[in-house]
């Protein structure tokens, strides 16, 4: 009689265990991106009372093109050796895109058109990184809400 009981918990143990909650390199590097998008906004409000705004937004913008071009890689690297969809290749593209329009808009103090596509960016960022969060979550919810794997 001690044996079935000590089997019941073994068989639970499965079950709890898609419950933990992973972090994927894709939704790291789409924080970043957000997250540097978020300072270059508030670099901008430096940048028109400070002397010292120039040079921290400057180093923002290269730091905010670093993680478009992060969020690439790790689009590519889900999508080939992960097995994932190559859909986010093209909206990390596409982004990296935008951030290279960003960028020379920047350079031309072309402040009409630079400031709206900044707030475009980082909604679009904000709402992408949404939606890699709420994705991965319902799949978990999917996955572990069956039965018990047979092992």
């Amino acid at each position: 009689m001690a044996a079935p009981t000590m089997a019941a918990p073994s068989s639970t143990t499965p079950a709890t265990a898609p419950a933990r909650v992973r972090t994927t390199f894709v939704e790291v590097s789409l924080a970043l991106q957000t997250l540097a998008i978020f300072f270059q906004a508030v670099t901008a409000g430096l940048l028109l009372s400070t002397s010292y705004g120039e040079t921290v937004h400057g180093v923002g913008a290269r730091v905010m093109y670093g993680a478009s071009m992060l969020y690439v890689l790790a689009a590519v690297l889900a999508w080939r050796p992960g097995g994932g969809s190559p859909r986010p290749i093209l909206y990390a593209t596409g982004f990296l895109v935008l951030a290279s329009v960003q960028v020379v808009l920047g350079i031309a103090h072309a402040a009409a058109w630079h400031v709206p596509l900044g707030v475009l960016m980082f909604g679009l960022s904000t709402v992408a990184l949404g939606h890699a969060v709420f994705t991965r979550l319902l799949r978990r919810a999917a996955g572990g809400s069956g039965a018990t794997p047979a092992s």
